[in-house]
């Protein structure tokens, strides 16, 4: 079964999967309204709420009602700065703002995770990626969707030199593990947004690529 969200909220908007989903957002005739707070502002459009500040401040602040959220919230270690600083970004905020979303009449949440996430990993960026899940999951959503792409491709405003150098590499590895351009991956996002299937779905890169084609 298809829904058709008419009021959308979305994390992240600014960063490289987000700018890709919230243009194509606002780019449907069916959405009328996309919620999007960020830390700097956004081009104006006229079905574009953009509250700027400090999320912690406005996140409680946010009104009105909203049909799905959609949250691409993540940052490195390295820009982070301290593995505490990386937690607050890629946990405690995804929780916070999943929680938010649901007090606003979401019923379907979509979250970018990553390849790999493990809650029992030794690889802290994993494992972090696996704590998320399991809270997400605890908050019992009538529908929640994870995706777990592998290395995002594309151009983003703040270079990351690792995603840089990895990239060349990325695109001819097997199967999940191929890297997935951004605007792909956006793409596989809505078609999910607009699928109705209760309880928790978790799709790996190699599914969202071909989900991203069509």
């Amino acid at each position: 079964m298809y829904l058709t969200p008419q009021h959308v909220l979305l994390a992240g908007a600014t960063g490289l999967t987000g700018e890709h989903l919230l243009d194509r957002l606002l780019n449907e005739p069916t959405i009328s309204r996309v919620l999007a707070p960020t830390r700097r502002p956004l081009a104006e459009h006229p079905h574009l709420e953009n509250p700027v500040g400090d999320p912690a401040v406005f996140l409680p602040q946010l009104g009105g009602r909203v049909d799905i959220a959609f949250c691409c919230l993540g940052t490195t270690l390295k820009q982070a700065g301290s593995e505490s600083a990386f937690r607050q970004v890629d946990l405690d905020m995804v929780v916070a703002f999943s929680k938010r979303a649901r007090e606003m009449g979401a019923r379907h949440l979509l979250v970018v995770s990553a390849i790999g996430a493990d809650a029992t990993s030794s690889i802290f960026y994993n494992r972090v990626k696996g704590e998320m899940e399991q809270a997400l999951k605890a908050q019992d959503w009538p529908q929640l969707t994870i995706v777990r792409p592998s290395l995002l491709l594309g151009e983003r405003v703040e270079p990351r030199l690792g995603e840089r150098l990895a990239a060349p590499f990325a695109r001819f590895m097997p199967g999940k593990y191929r890297g997935i351009e951004a605007c792909t991956l956006a793409r596989a996002l809505w078609r999910l947004a607009l699928e109705e299937e209760d309880g928790v779905r978790v799709i790996e890169s190699d599914e969202l690529r071909k989900l991203g084609k069509k």
